[in-house]
């Protein structure tokens, strides 16, 4: 699914101020949403999560998210075929 953090988000003023960033607890409530969307869960936990390269505002990305072991949802998040952060999570009624 398209994934785009606009400008006016309330989390940018504070992370990094002058080169606002998207952060990492931002990108991992859209994985909590695409999870709610897929399987109707809720984000439980989160395993692992590497954030390898930042999204800027208004900059859109794809994300993607892959059944794993039981419970556990693999997720990655793109942006021109680059990786921008991945890791696992676990779903949970």
């Amino acid at each position: 699914q398209a994934l785009r953090i606009g400008a006016g988000h309330p989390a940018l003023p504070g992370h990094f101020p002058g080169v606002p960033l998207v952060p990492g607890v931002v990108l991992l409530e859209q994985v909590a949403l695409a999870l709610r969307a897929w399987r109707g869960q809720r984000l439980a936990r989160v395993l692992e999560a590497k954030f390898a390269a930042p999204l800027l505002p208004e900059e859109t990305a794809r994300l993607h998210l892959s059944a794993a072991a039981g419970a556990q949802v693999r997720f990655e998040i793109r942006r021109d075929g680059m990786v921008l952060a991945r890791g696992r999570v676990e779903g949970a009624a």
